[in-house]
């Protein structure tokens, strides 16, 4: 007969109603302390005090220089006159509140509309002719055995990156300005010589063009980690069930990309208002602001330049709902894809 068969006297009978026993692999909670698997605030804050103190000079910074910035805003809604004192709190309060007025005088603006339209058609080349370079270029240095010529072609693409704008301009004037290389090669051979840095009908060409010259080595290394993590599993039972490089590529390869893909698409699309301010602005007197005022120059030449801060910060206000409104749609896209995005559901 079994132990569980076995019949138990009154007394077990009495001892086993008063403590019943205790449920198989559960402990029961310790009294004042939630239940198990869940702990209290306190007691994560003890557990995490350490990352929590690593993490509180970043999140300073951040709140200064990010967060608090931000009541500046207000600046938008007044004929902001910084020369009122020397101390800027003191200015802001004592501005003119002028309401909606510098909203109304942004979209009867003829510029203001200017500006965005060349913005918007730099984001549309940059994310069509620069954002799938850095995924092509990391499938090649991928596809090299190896690891040596890998590495060197890697360095050679991401060292553009450390170069200023300055120097990047310089290098395409030294190559495609009117006195450079192209059009002395062009002179030689009895051609009319080019000058693409001053020709605003190629000038959108131009800034895609060095964006992606500078960075696109920047890209690759974040598709080359994710596929770094890929499992060789997964080729070698592709290569068994007939697979050739093409198909591996196609049915391995960029499915590991997707989520990578569509986290820095969504990224590039709430980053589309910013095409480049530096890059633009050390260009923008040779082509013009008709083909080369974008947001960012607009905000900088009329609160700068015009002294006219109420209606610049009301513009970058705009920009801001607007580059907001960018990352939630896409965000939502990514979702409905099937991916995580910036952020879960």
């Amino acid at each position: 007969m079994s132990h569980s068969t076995v019949p138990r006297t009154d007394t077990e009978a009495e001892e086993g109603k008063k403590n019943p026993p205790k449920a198989h692999g559960g402990d029961t909670a310790a009294p004042g302390r939630p239940p198990t698997g869940r702990l209290s605030l306190r007691l994560r804050f003890r557990r995490d005090r350490v990352l929590l103190l690593m993490t509180l000079p970043a999140v300073v910074l951040l709140l200064v220089f990010n967060y608090v910035p931000i009541l500046g805003n207000v600046v938008a809604f007044q004929e902001y006159d910084p020369y009122l004192s020397d101390n800027g709190v003191v200015s802001i309060l004592h501005s003119p509140w002028v309401g909606l007025e510098n909203f109304q005088r942004i979209f009867e603006d003829s510029a203001f509309w200017n500006a965005v339209q060349n913005t918007l058609v730099l984001f549309v080349l940059q994310l069509l002719l620069y954002f799938p370079i850095p995924i092509l270029l990391a499938l090649l240095i991928n596809s090299v055995v190896r690891p040596r010529v890998r590495a060197i072609s890697q360095a050679i693409l991401y060292l553009p990156h450390f170069f200023s704008w300055v120097l990047v301009v310089a290098v395409f004037q030294q190559l495609l300005g009117g006195a450079g290389l192209l059009s002395q090669l062009l002179r030689q051979h009895g051609y009319d010589g080019l000058d693409i840095m001053t020709d605003p009908e190629t000038f959108k060409f131009l800034i895609t063009a060095q964006s992606v010259w500078k960075d696109a080595g920047w890209g690759i290394i974040v598709f080359l980690a994710a596929l770094a993590s890929v499992s060789p599993d997964l080729y070698e039972a592709a290569a068994m069930d007939g697979a050739n490089r093409w198909r591996r590529m196609w049915h391995v390869t960029l499915p590991a990309l997707r989520p990578v893909v569509a986290l820095l698409l969504v990224l590039r699309v709430g980053d589309a208002l910013t095409v480049g301010f530096e890059q633009i602005l050390l260009q923008r007197g040779a082509v013009g602001p008709g083909a080369a005022e974008v947001l960012d120059t607009f905000v900088w030449w009329n609160g700068v330049r015009n002294q006219d801060f109420g209606y610049a910060a009301a513009a970058g206000l705009v920009k801001g709902v607007i580059s907001l409104g960018l990352v939630l749609a896409a965000n939502k896209v990514a979702h409905l894809m099937g991916e995580q995005g910036v952020y879960k559901k």
